[in-house]
């Protein structure tokens, strides 16, 4: 038997947004545990910032992810895997506490198993699957509701969602207003990468997913030469959200004879240094519209799970990029599948660059969306309504 003052606190998520968010939470629960005296032991299913931030990783899911129903075949054995690995150890070392990140059907099957078997364990689901925008039937939300014991929405129209089917549900606010708060200015960001006043900075953000770099990489560097060639003063800058992408996207680099500097580190200040990104749809969108940069959204899966989500599963959402969900308004153009083309990307580049009403549109629509985000404090925030489940 764990004394008070120790708990044990299980997190599960996957891909690197999701290792990213368990970092800043687990930040947020030692501080909060400090607060209260107590001790916390963290294990988790993540990657190496979730690890850096002091939980135990049972297994590295930060690279194991994808969208679509071809491209998720190479993961499921791995996913599987990892999945008995957790549960084996949950059941072995029960926890006081479960959140689970995002990270939709490895997190519903490992949330179903605790709640069937470990039923005395509270599970609290922070930055749910977005049900609420694409769900074509309403299975995930009961499931969602049925298993949880509280949800923490980072969105308010998640909350109201999750509150009409019936869910517990507090809003805390998106986590990455916390984390802009690190950010550094644009004349910082451009000083610490040597960037001269005169140059066009375009951050260029095609994958944190390995289906991204099949289907995204082309058609952003295609776009990205013809803009080089408009522009000669511009250059390109592309972090890596993981270094297993480095060699495909600097091979990519030389084929199109680009100016790029490929960095594994120094994202924020890439993207507060840039004057427009050309970017995947995800969590990304979100940071780049706090730094107040204009961006350009693609998106692009294989033709046959676009043709079958289409016509056989009737999927359509209103928007796929986070700042147009917040607002459920085009913030900023999103072209997929079809429309994601070298033509489409340089044309809406170009308007942002080079017209300036173009620019202060986005810029003003970006001030209203922050206001939906919440106030500084979202893990803190978040973090209590975590702990508070332990008072109990």
């Amino acid at each position: 038997m764990r004394s008070q003052e120790k708990r044990r606190v299980f997190i599960s998520t996957g891909e690197v947004a999701g290792d990213l968010q368990g970092a800043l939470l687990i930040a947020a629960l030692q501080r909060q545990a400090a607060r209260l005296g107590w001790e916390l032991e963290i294990v988790a299913l993540g990657g190496e910032k979730m690890a850096a931030a002091g939980a135990t990783v049972l297994g590295d899911t930060s690279s194991i992810g994808s969208v679509g129903i071809f491209e998720s075949l190479p993961f499921v054995l791995p996913t599987l895997q990892l999945q008995k690995r957790a549960i084996a150890n949950l059941k072995q070392h029960p926890p006081d506490l479960v959140v689970l990140i995002d990270y939709a059907q490895p997190n519903l099957n490992i949330g179903s198993y605790l709640h069937r078997e470990l039923p005395n364990v509270p599970i609290v689901y922070y930055i749910a699957p977005q049900v609420w925008v694409w769900a074509m039937n309403s299975r995930n939300t009961e499931q969602i509701v049925r298993i949880t014991d509280k949800v923490l929405a980072i969105f308010p129209e998640e909350a109201r969602y999750f509150e009409q089917h019936g869910g517990k549900v507090v809003w805390v606010g998106h986590p990455l207003v916390d984390r802009m708060q690190s950010a550094p200015s644009r004349d910082a960001a451009r000083a610490a990468l040597g960037i001269p006043a005169e140059q066009t900075a375009i951050a260029l953000l095609p994958a944190s997913r390995r289906q991204e770099i099949k289907y995204l990489l082309p058609v952003m560097l295609q776009a990205a030469k013809t803009l080089q060639d408009k522009l000669p003063q511009v250059h390109f800058w592309i972090p890596l959200s993981l270094e297993i992408y480095r060699q495909p996207i600097e091979e990519a680099i030389a084929r199109y004879g680009l100016q790029a500097t490929v960095r594994s580190s120094q994202t924020l200040e890439i993207l507060a240094a840039a004057d427009l990104a050309i970017t995947k749809s995800g969590t990304v969108n979100l940071e780049i519209a706090l730094l107040d940069v204009p961006q350009v959204v693609i998106y692009r899966v294989s033709p046959i799970t676009a043709w079958i989500a289409r016509h056989i599963l009737k999927f359509s959402i209103p928007f796929m990029s986070p700042p147009n969900l917040v607002e459920m308004k085009p913030i900023v153009p999103e072209l997929p599948q079809e429309q994601a083309t070298p033509e489409n990307i340089v044309q809406n580049a170009l308007d942002m660059l080079l017209n300036p009403s173009r620019r202060q549109q986005i810029l003003a629509n970006y001030q209203q969306m922050r206001r939906a985000l919440g106030e500084v404090g979202v893990c803190d925030r978040a973090a209590q309504e975590i702990l508070q489940m332990l008072l109990k």
